[in-house]
């Protein structure tokens, strides 16, 4: 049981000591996506390999989470004990090249064997990448605390408990400029302020882990990755604002995840980092994993509530905000799990510190799922005001397949589709909803030339249609309307008048849905209807223009 800092700062020594015995570390991918290609198996395949030098102890095989470059994958990371910063990245490793791979690794043969595997960690993939969520992903095992103690784990929380009052760790997150990740970019320190001033006997932290945006898994990635940082970001949040029990809700389509989330929770209070009077001081804390039914429209934040309080996920009427009246009725702090993940480092580092990433209104970095038709699909982290074109042509490596880029879509269903006269954009969330679009929780998806935006606009339209929970009509009739008259569009039956009723049917379902989903749903819709209006006539009958 750890109880104070000095025992968890002399836990971290010992932990730094034992790991410079190791000459080098292996790491093998077992993130979802090397998982699912058989990574496991070509780490089964190493380590028997491995067990056959003479010189084994010398090296260390283990499991970590995503790296990023999920393109590439399966991957294995060499790491020096010596030099922190010296990796070498192995890409779409077989089970045929273990033999080859640690041949080479432990000096038996030339590292020149090894060419046709190694991955050019100098590319912007890499270079252009700032990773703060991030920084443990690849390089610890998720389910070893004491790789995350290894690495700082826990300081923030002990630290916090013992020299920080909760208003002054309140005043960190405020001063940081951190925004809810979730994709409201409401500001975290305002919220945790509203909790903290909230007089209630009981209140409550939840993390919103139901990711269920198409193409997205930056939470999922951190989840597995990182998942004690997760917790401690949490916990964090618990003393600040006066709650003492914790939830987490995650889609149950993430098993690997709630896994490690789990042993993650039994390992911390084994060991006194969770639990009852952490850090010897009368804070205590206790966390929960609940799971999600896959429900999208879970995500928000009083539909998520009602879910976890055993009733149908459908949301309500704010105000009373969650501040006010939010699980089982009491004050609650509610954001996703890159905003508490971003917690930890800026204890450590102090709120100016994380100021100084990003831009004046959208401070720090962001987690982005970079997928569709660009070369270097996968897990990025970058600062808040890069352009859309340095994301998609320099860290995603441009358009696969030699194609010409098209559109962007940026925020999951509810973002909206931005062309290429925009591409030098900046991100953040005033730039983008500026132009028809919104950050979301990060998800962005890259169309080629190939793409039909009236499709486009007809599967995320689809998406939500289904996923809406039918409780006001504009959501649950709107959306349907607005759905048949895309299908119309695309089977180029529809008349001019078509055209104006999509507009103004956007707009309604717009206004007057009772919640995000329904009020964003009409986004990819408007968006395209902005700069791709050419393909909607197109869609028109000739005998009716």
């Amino acid at each position: 049981m750890l109880q104070t800092l000095e025992e968890l700062e002399e836990l971290t020594k010992t932990l730094r000591e034992k790991r410079v015995e190791i000459k080098e570390e292996i790491n093998v991918c077992l993130g979802t996506n090397c998982l699912a290609i058989g990574n496991d198996e070509t780490k089964k395949s190493l380590e028997a390999c491995l067990a056959q030098k003479a010189n084994n102890q010398d090296y260390k095989i283990k499991s970590v989470g995503c790296h990023g470059l999920c393109a590439q994958g399966p991957l294995v990371m060499v790491n020096s004990a010596t030099n922190e910063h010296e990796e070498i990245v192995y890409e779409k490793v077989k089970n045929e090249d273990s033999q080859r791979l640690i041949d080479a690794i432990v000096g038996e043969k030339s590292p020149d064997t090894l060419s046709d595997l190694l991955c050019k960690t100098d590319i912007p993939f890499f270079t252009k990448q700032k990773k703060i969520v991030l920084e443990n992903a690849g390089i610890i095992n998720p389910d070893s605390l004491d790789d995350y103690i290894l690495n700082d784990g826990y300081h923030a929380l002990f630290y916090s408990l013992t020299h920080l009052s909760p208003e002054e760790v309140i005043e960190q997150v405020k001063l940081s400029g951190l925004r809810g990740r979730g994709g409201g970019g409401y500001p975290a320190g305002l919220k945790w302020e509203s909790v903290a001033k909230a007089i209630s006997d009981k209140k409550y932290v939840i993390c919103n882990g139901d990711e269920g945006d198409p193409g997205a898994f930056m939470d999922r990635a951190v989840m597995e990755s990182d998942p004690h940082r997760v917790l401690e970001g949490m916990a964090i949040c618990g003393y600040a604002v006066g709650a003492d029990q914790g939830f987490i809700y995650v889609r149950a389509e993430y098993p690997v995840a709630v896994d490690r989330l789990r042993k993650a929770i039994k390992d911390a209070e084994r060991n006194g980092l969770l639990g009852q009077k952490i850090a010897a001081t009368p804070f205590s804390f206790t966390i929960e994993v609940r799971l999600g039914g896959g429900a999208f429209v879970c995500g928000e934040a009083t539909a998520l509530i009602a879910s976890i309080e055993g009733n149908r996920g459908s949301p309500r009427q704010k105000p009373p905000h969650l501040s006010d009246r939010g699980f089982n009725g009491q004050p609650t702090v509610l954001n996703n799990v890159e905003t508490y993940a971003n917690i930890p480092p800026i204890l450590r580092n102090g709120g100016e510190w994380y100021a100084g990433f990003g831009t004046e209104k959208s401070k720090g970095t962001k987690v982005f799922a970079l997928t569709g038709q660009v070369k270097h699909t996968g897990l990025v982290e970058v600062p808040m005001g890069m352009t859309l074109r340095e994301l998609i042509f320099d860290v995603g490596g441009g358009i696969d397949g030699g194609k010409k880029f098209k559109a962007v879509q940026t925020g999951g269903p509810s973002g909206g589709c931005i062309p290429e006269s925009l591409l030098d954009q900046p991100i953040d969330y005033e730039s983008l909803k500026a132009v028809g679009s919104i950050m979301g929780s990060g998800g962005v998806i890259v169309m080629d030339e190939t793409s039909s935006m009236v499709d486009v606009a007809k599967f995320f339209l689809e998406f939500c249609m289904t996923e809406s929970c039918g409780k006001c009509a504009p959501c649950r009739v709107g959306t349907v309307q607005l759905h048949n008259l895309l299908d119309k569009f695309t089977k180029k039956e529809a008349t001019q008048q078509d055209l104006t009723l999509l507009e103004e049917l956007c707009r309604m379902i717009k206004e007057t849905s009772l919640c995000g989903l329904g009020q964003t749903a009409p986004n990819p819709v408007l968006s395209t209807l902005r700069y791709f209006k050419d393909e909607y006539i197109a869609g028109i009958k000739k005998d009716s223009e």
